[in-house]
């Protein structure tokens, strides 16, 4: 399923085979939470703007429309119209981030829903049936994402129950591929590294998970208010101790600095919502830096977003008009910065690879890392 086919340093190049279509890693998926790209984005759009894959969110699709009926109506696939990989995470960030009342036992999660404060249940086995009705290419396993930092105390038997509940998780997805009522027999199963920031945690933990030979393998609960060096350290320390032959998806991150350095430490795949919800308030990322387009330097400016990109956004439209549907509260404006942002995160990745495939991906590192970040 998972091919390597270049390599420079820690940094991979290589090919996934899904049963929904082939992607080319590493890759950037764009985050549909609830099968649609806030923004106004529709699938038709994706392709246009080079998305490989969608991640959409179990734990809001679960809420509404409900599991049942995409399940009915055929799985995410047809019900939101798109026909190349999806990805749905469990649940879990969600639960733990959105439910202001839970309650944590050794079968799952009792919550209330964030919508109307309906009381719920999800467990490892919950969150493989809601994922196998909305039949995603790749199901990540049901966690618990602890806060950065938090005492070792917590994090230990977090990290012990996350465990636990991977072997739950696989033991049901398998069952449920079996089942002939399944729309996606073939969906697979990643495994979540957690262990907070503490080395020896992680490292366990990624050493006890690799033993399940999963389909791939997520580093979970970063970027969740850790400095950067610290995330960055602890891709360090994991690396060596998950599988090579599988893909590896460091989970919610992030910038196209933090994208460039994951990569450099062998990470494959990489999600955000930063792409979109950044440029629904006018901030844009381009090859000279990022730039805030409500600035009151852009208002008569004639030139697109970025002079460098191609995107559909920047063939046709200026900084000054879009400055000006941002001030004139149109949606366009949030739609237009949306396509610029999620074509140029899949136009980083393009270069990433096309680096890595011409020996290159340090100095394209060198050149782009801190420049991408950079205001301007």
């Amino acid at each position: 399923m998972f091919k390597i086919i270049k390599t420079e340093n820690l940094a991979r190049r290589g090919i996934f085979e899904t049963v929904h279509g082939t992607i080319q890693t590493p890759f950037f998926m764009n985050v549909g939470t609830s099968a649609a790209i806030k923004g106004g984005i529709s699938s038709l759009d994706l392709k246009e703007l080079k998305c490989q894959v969608e991640l959409c969110n179990t734990y809001h699709l679960h809420i509404r429309p409900s599991d049942d009926v995409i399940y009915k109506m055929g799985g995410l696939h047809k019900f939101m119209n798109w026909d190349r990989p999806i990805l749905t995470d469990s649940g879990g960030f969600q639960v733990f981030s959105l439910a202001k009342l839970r309650k944590i036992k050794e079968e799952g999660v009792y919550f209330n829903s964030h919508v109307d404060g309906k009381k719920i249940f999800m467990g490892p086995e919950e969150s493989m049936r809601i994922q196998s009705n909305l039949a995603s290419t790749i199901a990540m396993a049901f966690d618990e994402c602890v806060e950065n930092p938090s005492p070792r105390e917590y994090v230990k038997p977090s990290c012990d129950r996350t465990t636990r509940w991977l072997y739950r998780c696989k033991a049901e997805l398998d069952r449920l591929n079996t089942l002939d009522k399944t729309i996606n027999k073939n969906q697979m199963l990643f495994g979540i590294n957690q262990g907070g920031t503490f080395d020896d945690l992680r490292i366990e933990h990624a050493k006890t998970i690799s033993e399940l030979d999963l389909s791939g393998y997520a580093i979970g609960g970063l970027a969740v208010g850790e400095p950067t060096e610290v995330m960055y350290h602890i891709l360090d320390i994991v690396e060596e101790h998950l599988p090579r032959n599988k893909p590896r998806y460091l989970m919610g991150v992030g910038t196209p600095s933090n994208i460039i350095e994951g990569v450099a430490r062998g990470i494959d795949m990489f999600d955000c919502v930063m792409p979109s919800r950044n440029a629904r308030h006018g901030t844009v990322f381009t090859w000279q830096g990022i730039r805030h387009l409500n600035n009151q330097k852009y208002i008569a400016d004639t030139s697109p977003i970025d002079e460098e990109c191609d995107c559909p956004v920047c063939r046709s439209f200026t900084r000054g008009y879009i400055r000006h549907l941002f001030k004139a509260g149109e949606q366009l404006a949030g739609r237009l910065a949306v396509m610029h942002n999620l074509y140029f995160y899949n136009t980083l990745m393009e270069k990433i690879r096309l680096s890595l495939d011409e020996n290159r991906f340090e100095q394209f590192r060198k050149e782009y890392s801190e420049k991408l970040s950079t205001l301007i």
